[in-house]
């Protein structure tokens, strides 16, 4: 049964990050908002946890996952990022963006594209996943909290309780942050490719 947190959307209280860290850490699945909408996360390293979001999700192994990252040097870790995409990563990022980017030797190969060897990276700009992700001292494996006939993500703490309490650990119930999910932006070709339009201005990008 998940446990629901209230925790204040700018100013999120350490002691409640400590405990979410650490049910991360011990395989729980967390919803947690962001600058776009609700995601859930799981610990990286955990299998099983990734396992249970895709049952969630009702995703397959070619659905791009999203490692969250705290900033540039994370994302330079995760991924082969080349000085052009360093440049652009760097105008666009913390905000409301998933990039698709090769995924580099430190990422386990089942959280990756089967055949592309790529995953999604993003810095969130939203100050509950940002100190989330600073407590737990490493990045969060996550995806959209959008569930399978949806037309949008879940935003509100007590929706998602109802509809997910009994394959959630912990729900971080930051108030509603929009139903909007990330832009996604493909930086593995000669040119950025526009995947999905979302909350994140194309301009950046040259796209709009």
């Amino acid at each position: 049964m998940a446990r629901v947190v209230n925790i204040h959307p700018e100013s999120p209280q350490s002691r409640l990050l400590v405990q979410a860290a650490e049910f991360i850490r011990n395989g729980a699945i967390v919803a947690l908002p962001t600058d776009s909408c609700y995601a859930l996360g799981c610990h990286l390293g955990d299998k099983e946890a990734l396992d249970r979001i895709r049952l969630i999700r009702q995703m397959d192994d070619r659905h791009h996952l999203t490692l969250m990252v705290r900033d540039l040097s994370e994302i330079a870790h995760f991924a082969r990022v080349d000085n052009a995409q360093y440049r652009l990563l760097k105008a666009a990022t913390p905000g409301s963006y998933t990039f698709i980017l090769e995924g580099s030797k430190e990422l386990p190969r089942r959280v990756m594209h089967p055949k592309r060897k790529t995953i999604g990276l993003r810095i969130p700009d939203h100050p509950v996943a940002l100190a989330l992700l600073e407590e737990l001292g490493e990045p969060l494996l996550t995806t959209t909290l959008q569930l399978p006939g949806d037309e949008f993500a879940l935003t509100e703490g007590w929706e998602i309780q109802d509809r997910l309490e009994d394959q959630l650990e912990l729900i971080l119930d930051g108030g509603p942050c929009g139903t909007e999910p990330t832009t996604i932006i493909d930086l593995t070709g000669s040119a950025p490719e526009l995947i999905r339009a979302g909350r994140g201005s194309l301009a950046p990008f040259g796209l709009d």
